[in-house]
């Protein structure tokens, strides 16, 4: 996939504008400001509700899956915002004060009723896609009633990133590349049918991102690693899960032209997380991330990338490395703060004219 971003946009800043009154959330993990150790007695136990998480910038666990803040976080900012709470916190006293946001780690875009007789389990939580924007409905419906489509005219939508978990659940519960691959038609409807629902709402402003490319990430490499050369891209990711990413965003692309065609009054824009990544391996010298780690997990033990499925991070004893910064990957599966903070800045950069905001 051709690439949009040029690392120079990078700043040390984000650009001081005010892209959006009020944000609203749903997805997966790289989104997830604390709903799922919320929402259940095994989140609340997970290891995303304890140190390390959280702790190069909140200096606490908030069930963030990362060492700090997330994409939305850094949107959040750029937007004059405050952070957005996981909704999951309060639901009876609650406001269009800054936003919402019902993104669940580990969340599908498939609800469970369709994984499972594929005899695909969902070891987090079941809390699809669909289930997340029922739960917004409904909190919706309880607080703005009449005046909903005015107000929600002010907000932006994120439509994930969500579907990674799909397709990697797939592959790690041992469904062939073939198998896992035919999965992405339904995704990719599932959020189509998503951005769908939201226009329906009285949404005018959708951003929806792409995934990130599979074959980088640690648990990956770790799981499907081989010592076939002619396997790995020049940056050491595998390229047959790489490609499983292109498809979904080539055809999560062509569904978004779709509806964009349907309504030619909303903006929908496309999030290009897939180049975002690859412009972190491509510049990584340039952006101080340490080029001999490119691919190891900052906070993980063992192994050729850091990363043990049966020792996680936040698991007794496993280490975190000295300087989150300068790695990419956090935990094997989330990205580091400061991996987040460079995607969004790319993002902010290349969203702001497609929602004709100014920079």
């Amino acid at each position: 996939m051709p690439s949009r971003f040029n690392v120079g946009m990078v700043a040390g800043v984000f650009p001081a504008t005010v892209l959006v009154l009020y944000l609203r959330m749903v997805g997966d993990s790289s989104s997830d400001t604390g709903n799922y150790i919320r929402e259940s007695a095994n989140g609340a136990a997970s290891a995303f509700a304890r140190l390390p998480y959280g702790q190069t910038f909140f200096k606490k666990p908030t069930g963030r899956c990362s060492n700090g803040l997330l994409i939305i976080d850094y949107i959040a900012i750029a937007s004059g915002l405050a952070f957005i709470d996981p909704n999951r916190k309060t639901l009876v006293k609650v406001d269009f004060k800054n936003g919402d946001n019902f993104a669940t780690a580990g969340a599908t875009a498939l609800p469970d009723f369709v994984l499972k007789p594929k005899n695909i389990s969902l070891p987090l939580t079941s809390t699809s896609l669909d289930v997340q924007l029922d739960f917004m409905f409904t909190h919706f419906n309880s607080i703005c009633r009449i005046d909903c489509i005015e107000l929600l005219k002010n907000s932006l939508f994120m439509v994930g990133d969500i579907g990674a978990n799909d397709y990697s659940f797939a592959l790690l519960q041992g469904k062939t590349i073939k198998e896992t691959t035919s999965l992405i038609p339904d995704v990719v409807y599932e959020v189509q049918k998503t951005i769908r629902r939201v226009i329906e709402y009285g949404a005018v402003g959708i951003v929806v991102p792409g995934i990130f490319p599979l074959g980088c990430l640690p648990n990956h490499l770790t799981k499907f690693g081989t010592n076939n050369a002619a396997a790995y891209d020049q940056y050491q990711c595998l390229k047959y899960l790489n490609d499983l990413s292109i498809t979904h965003n080539q055809q999560l692309q062509r569904a978004i032209e779709e509806v964009k065609k349907e309504n030619p009054k909303v903006t929908i824009v496309y999030g290009d997380f897939y180049n975002a990544y690859m412009a972190l391996l491509r510049n990584a010298q340039r952006l101080r991330f340490d080029v001999k780690n490119l691919q190891k997990a900052c906070c993980g033990i063992g192994g050729k990338y850091n990363f043990d499925f049966k020792r996680t991070c936040g698991s007794h004893g496993v280490p975190v490395c000295a300087d989150p910064n300068r790695y990419i990957s956090w935990d094997g599966i989330n990205l580091t703060q400061q991996a987040y903070r460079i995607i969004s800045q790319l993002l902010v950069r290349q969203i702001l004219p497609e929602l004709n905001c100014n920079a």
